[in-house]
């Protein structure tokens, strides 16, 4: 089994708030990250595959293509984005963009479309916030 993984950055901003929380509530929860006007990170995301390279190219998947699938699917949707704002899984206070709630939906933007290409599973999802703090999501296992 070979682990394969491929890296890409992307800027978008965001804040944490819970809508069923009072404003007090929000600000003692999540402190600075509360503030309604966002904050912005330069976020690096790490996607991995898992796989038996292919007899005849070597290949777990063509990196190619999974760089312009985690284009397609993410950098497009949250590259210079306001997320609770303009990302459908994180506006409107559906979910709170935190590293571990992104993790988790790049992970439901990007299985289904690697499931079974070559053989390959997505087998890793890690989202840098900054070089210090990341999420990692390995599907619920």
């Amino acid at each position: 089994m070979i682990f394969l993984t491929r890296r890409a950055t992307f800027s978008a901003s965001h804040y944490y708030w819970n809508d069923a929380w009072t404003a007090e509530k929000n600000e003692q929860v999540f402190g600075r990250c509360a503030n309604r006007n966002g904050h912005g990170h330069n976020y690096t995301l790490e996607v991995t595959v898992a796989g038996e390279p292919d007899a005849v190219t070597g290949f777990v998947v063509d990196l190619k293509w999974l760089k312009g699938l985690m284009e397609r699917e993410v950098l497009e949707a949250y590259d210079h984005r306001h997320l609770n704002l303009e990302v459908p899984e994180f506006a409107a206070g559906k979910l709170i963009p935190t590293t571990e709630n992104i993790a988790i939906s790049v992970w439901k933007r990007l299985e289904g479309k690697i499931a079974g290409v070559g053989g390959a599973r997505l087998d890793r999802v890690r989202i840098y916030e900054t070089p210090e703090i990341f999420a990692e999501y390995r599907g619920g296992r």
